[in-house]
């Protein structure tokens, strides 16, 4: 993952402001974030350890789309109605992390403008290399499939 969808990338004023809102949480190796089709409450920006992406497949195990780490934002679905997880996260190793209250910062972003649309901005990009890196992972996973 590039550089650009880290959290460095929104201007510092933002960058800065949004973190004055984050609250340091700690995870063990292992541990579900969350699942799929729940509700979207809260999302993550990570400073240490690594988080996984995944999708349940029907008839099958999940499947690791992606791997997230220092920097990166873990959570997109809390922006957009009708804010539930498209994805499921876990933890592959311990992590340290900013969590935010959606609620919050989606209130942030109605009544500053400018925050608002840097976060949009950004949160859209890192939605946007999720949509390619997940359609990438299942069409390989399937014509593995489709082989065997």
């Amino acid at each position: 993952m590039t550089s650009t969808l880290k959290i460095t990338s929104l201007p510092s004023a933002h960058r800065e402001h949004l973190l004055s809102l984050g609250n340091d949480v700690r995870f063990p190796a292992a541990q579900r974030l969350f699942v799929e089709h729940t509700a979207a409450d809260r999302f993550w920006i990570l400073k240490t350890g690594a988080v996984t992406l995944d999708a349940q497949l029907p008839q099958r195990r999940r499947a690791e789309i992606e791997t997230l780490g220092s920097g990166e934002l873990v959570g997109v679905s809390w922006l957009f109605p009708p804010f539930e997880w498209e994805l499921g996260a876990e933890t592959l190793s311990p992590v340290r992390a900013h969590e935010f209250d959606a609620s919050q910062v989606r209130s942030l972003c109605q009544s500053d403008p400018a925050f608002g649309f840097a976060v949009s901005q950004w949160v859209g990009r890192v939605l946007t290399r999720r949509l390619h890196a997940t359609r990438g992972r299942l069409l390989d996973l399937y014509e593995f499939a489709a082989r065997a």
